[in-house]
């Protein structure tokens, strides 16, 4: 049994809501950091998924540094990023840079945004 779900969703490429769905498992406390992250034949049949997507989402978890490889050892939950907190939230930057894009296609207002935000936070909060 894997330590995360997925909902998944028509219309989404399957490898963004697996990986979404690993790192909200992180985010949450379900994958601890140095936990043994599952081997892609296992994703594949657990998830229903094809083995070159399960791939896919390892290759790039790991890519991105949430996931480390250890020959002979197996897949682990990479610790959280080292470095000071600018360089860290540097790392975000994709990705408000996309949630604000999409707020403006939306005709959000920042305060909206911000507050949505809030609430997502304060939710992971009670989650941990």
């Amino acid at each position: 049994m894997l330590p995360f779900s997925v909902n998944f969703r028509p219309g989404e490429p399957v490898y963004e809501q697996v990986t979404y769905a690993v790192k909200r498992a992180i985010a949450t406390g379900q994958l601890a950091a140095g936990s043994r992250f599952p081997a892609v034949r296992t994703l594949s049949q657990e998830l229903r998924i094809n083995p070159n997507t399960a791939h896919k989402v390892v290759a790039s978890l790991t890519a991105e540094g949430v996931l480390l490889v250890h020959p002979g050892i197996g897949t682990i939950v990479a610790p959280p990023a080292a470095g000071s907190a600018a360089d860290r939230s540097a790392l975000l930057n994709g990705e408000l840079e996309r949630l604000v894009v999409e707020a403006r296609r939306l005709g959000l207002d920042e305060e909206r945004v911000v507050a949505a935000v809030r609430g997502h936070w304060r939710k992971f909060q009670r989650i941990q």
